[in-house]
Parts: structure tokens; C-alpha cells; sequence
């Protein structure tokens, strides 16, 4: 066992997730005492005292990251993996989801609208023009074109026709983006996994106030319910067994029956109890609690303590094949309301948004 002794937790403006974790750790033990990451020096390839961190902010401060990719050379267990999180995007993702068998809308990566700095006219001699009444005809509308990487709501467009679509275009700048497919969707949930193995879905209502979208329950009833929670449950370990994240949302549009993949890049998911409610979040902080735990007594000194995706294992060994581990029992918590919860959440939903996000 990693002579690193402590779990810590590193984020940013979150107020009510960060504390309730660190309490939580701490009255489930005291092997591995749980605080906020404080940094004061980062030397190249110094071990911290850190067995596992917690990551919730580095997406957003570049600083952190260099730090939390020593930290994990030296043997801490970062998460989530800040090597992967680096190189994640959302095309990739879709793309990933249909060679494990996962429905998600029927997307283009469409180029930036402007020219990257410093680049001309010849940096773009092998693109041909974009043929953009095929692109209209295979997507459809509605459509949505969001950042290829990113999220939080940022330069996300619904668009109803082609004028709409150059129009939001002309504002990308130079952000890659995606073209989308919008689903009408009879139900809608977001599902918390972490450790890879605990699972929560959670009803939500995308096209609600903000305050009120967690306030929702599952259309489906019945056996068809009971399947369809079976189907997305056994979806997100896909998802998340592929791309290897210990703590991430994955969204679903229920379309004739299917869940359909929508956002599944959220690495740092909202876990604030004003935002997904008392019953959802006292599930995070104990699951998110038990998994810093686990990995605390798991980790090895000097050793990857990271974890990877079934895509980058499989790479290096040659397998071409991405196994998947079999699906648990699905967990729903009672809402304060009486009713079984389960709740969906922010990002690239098939909403009523037809003009630029301001979150």
C-alpha cells in the first residue's frame, strides 16, 4: 500500500459537494484522512501526500492539471484521469458509443468557421466545401450544433432551418463544432456513475425552470419501465467502462422507447444539493465517499494508480473487442416527494433553446 495517507478533494466555486465529501471520508474512517488539496509547491516528479484527489476544477485552470498529471506519475489516483480528460472530446465519444452499441443522435463535425491563428488558405488544401444540403437532409430539423470539446451550455444553438444554422455559425469563431440531430423525447433522465460500478438515474425535465428540472418522474411505467431503466443502466457502464471515468453523468433522450446517449463527457458533473436535491445528493456524497475510499486502499506506491478506459487498454494490448461488465441492480432514491427519483441534468439537451446559451 501507497505510503500516501491522505484523500483530498481539489475544486473551485462549489460549496455544498467539496465539505460533505471530506465529512463523509472522514466519520467512514480514519486510515486515509479527507481535506481540501492544498498546494504549495509543484516540483517535477515529487510525490504528494495524497493517495487519491478528487478533481472537480482542473478543466478549468490548466495550473491544476500539470499538477494532478505529476501527482498521478508519482502514484497518486487521480480523478478522473487527467491524461484521458485532457484528450477527451465529444465527437469521439459518440463515435466510441456506436462501436459499443450505443444509440446516440446522428451527428457532422463541422470545421470552425474561422480560420485557427496562424493558419491560411493552404493550412486548408485537403478540405473540400461541405456539402450542406446533404448535411441538412441526413440531420434534419430541429437541429442542435454545439463545441465538438467542452460544456456548461457554452455556444450551444438550436436551430430550425438553414438560415438559423449560418447564422449561429457565423458566431462559432474558431470553436470545431458538432451538428446534431435534436430528439423529441417522451422522457429524460441523467445517471451519476461512479467507481465504474454505481449507478443512479435520476428523471429530469430539460425543457423546465432550472430549479425545477430535477422535479420530474419517468413517463414509462411497469415492466417497460423496469426495462427501459435496465437498458440505460447496462448503457452507462458501457460508456463509462470504455472511457474509463470513475466519476461522470450520462444523459439519455427516450425516444419510441430507446435511450439515445446525448451528453456523456461530464468529468465534472454537478453535485451541488440546491441544484439535484437532498435525496441525489446524499447518494453522490456516499458513493463518491466509499469510491475515494476503495481507491485509498487499492493504490500503490510509485505505481499508475490511474484508471483506463477499456479503448486505451484494449489499444496497447491489440484486442479489438471492448468488454463491458455486467450490469447491477439499478438504484433509485426516494425524492422528497414520496416518489422514487431520478433526475437528469444541464448540458447539450434536446430543449427549446433556440439561441445562444448564456450559462
Amino acid at each position: 500500500m501507497s505510503t500516501q495517507q491522505k484523500i483530498g478533494i481539489l475544486f473551485g466555486q462549489e460549496n455544498t459537494f467539496p465539505q460533505a465529501f471530506v465529512d463523509r471520508v472522514n466519520e467512514k474512517q480514519s486510515q486515509f484522512p479527507a481535506e481540501f488539496v492544498s498546494i504549495h509547491q509543484v516540483e517535477q516528479s515529487v510525490p504528494t501526500d495524497y493517495a487519491v484527489i478528487i478533481d472537480r476544477i482542473s478543466q478549468d485552470v490548466p495550473f491544476y492539471k500539470a499538477f494532478l498529471k505529476n501527482a498521478a506519475l508519482t502514484g497518486t489516483a487521480v480523478v478522473n484521469n487527467p491524461f484521458w480528460w485532457s484528450a477527451d472530446e465529444k465527437f469521439f465519444n459518440n463515435a466510441l458509443a456506436v462501436q459499443l452499441g450505443v444509440p446516440v443522435p446522428k451527428t457532422i463535425l463541422l470545421p470552425s468557421k474561422e480560420r485557427p491563428d496562424d493558419t491560411s488558405h493552404n493550412s486548408f488544401r485537403n478540405l473540400k466545401h461541405m456539402d450542406w444540403d446533404g448535411i441538412f437532409n441526413h440531420i434534419g430539423f430541429p437541429a442542435f450544433m454545439k463545441p465538438h470539446s467542452g460544456g456548461g451550455w457554452k455556444s450551444v444553438y438550436k436551430v430550425d432551418n438553414p438560415d438559423q444554422m449560418f447564422k449561429a455559425y457565423d458566431e462559432t469563431g474558431q470553436l470545431v463544432m458538432l451538428y446534431q440531430e435534436a430528439i423529441d423525447f417522451t422522457d429524460y433522465v441523467r445517471c451519476y456513475c461512479i467507481g465504474g460500478k454505481d449507478v443512479l438515474i435520476m428523471p429530469y425535465e430539460p425543457r423546465n425552470p432550472h430549479h425545477l428540472r430535477y422535479d420530474s418522474q419517468l413517463k414509462v411505467t411497469g415492466d417497460a419501465g423496469k426495462k427501459l431503466l435496465a437498458t440505460i443502466k447496462d448503457y452507462v457502464l458501457k460508456l463509462n467502462h470504455g472511457l474509463g471515468y470513475d466519476f461522470n453523468t450520462v444523459e439519455f433522450a427516450v425516444r419510441d422507447g430507446i435511450p439515445i446517449a446525448i451528453d456523456f463527457c461530464n468529468p465534472a458533473p454537478d453535485a451541488d444539493v440546491h441544484s439535484v436535491g437532498q435525496a441525489n445528493f446524499d447518494w453522490v456524497v456516499e458513493a463518491a465517499a466509499n469510491m475515494a475510499i476503495e481507491r485509498a486502499k487499492r493504490a500503490q506506491k510509485g505505481h499508475d494508480n490511474l484508471t483506463w478506459g477499456s479503448f486505451v487498454r484494449n489499444s496497447v494490448t491489440g484486442q479489438t473487442a471492448i468488454p463491458t461488465a455486467p450490469s447491477k441492480e439499478v438504484k433509485t432514491p426516494t425524492s422528497e416527494k414520496g416518489a422514487k427519483s431520478e433526475k437528469p441534468v444541464k448540458a447539450e439537451k434536446e430543449t427549446e433553446k433556440p439561441k445562444k446559451s448564456k450559462k
